[in-house]
């Protein structure tokens, strides 16, 4: 069984910064690449960024410069450092990994239960 659990959402002002958290855990052999999604009320997931399991990162061009993906190996975590947000950033976020759970068995994708990011003034 692995979960992914996400910390950090919440409600900041126009031009703000959050930090969002995703830590997996349970029966882990590998994690492949992690990633971050949103949503936004009315409109399809849409992905933000993504992270390598050798740290090479890609982002969806709304975000770049703004935000930064990382991840800590050694703590099964994926990292979404969110600068200069606007109201547009607005939406439930997750993350995503795809995880082996042993060694002989097939990468599996799963999510995390989402966490809300509101830019309001």
């Amino acid at each position: 069984q692995v979960e992914l659990v996400e910390s950090g959402g919440g409600l900041v002002q126009p031009g703000g910064s959050l930090r969002l958290s995703c830590a997996a855990s349970g029966r882990i052999f590998s994690i492949n690449a992690m990633a971050w999604y949103r949503q936004a009320p009315g409109k399809a997931r849409e992905l933000v960024a993504t992270v390598t399991s050798g740290g090479t990162t890609n982002y969806a061009d709304s975000v770049k410069g703004r935000f930064t993906i990382s991840r800590d190996n050694s703590k099964n975590t994926v990292y979404l450092q969110m600068n200069s947000l606007k109201p547009e950033d607005t939406a439930v976020y997750y993350c995503s990994a795809g995880i082996k759970a042993t060694s002989w068995t097939r990468v599996n994708n799963y999510w995390g239960q989402g966490t809300q990011v509101t830019v309001s003034s």
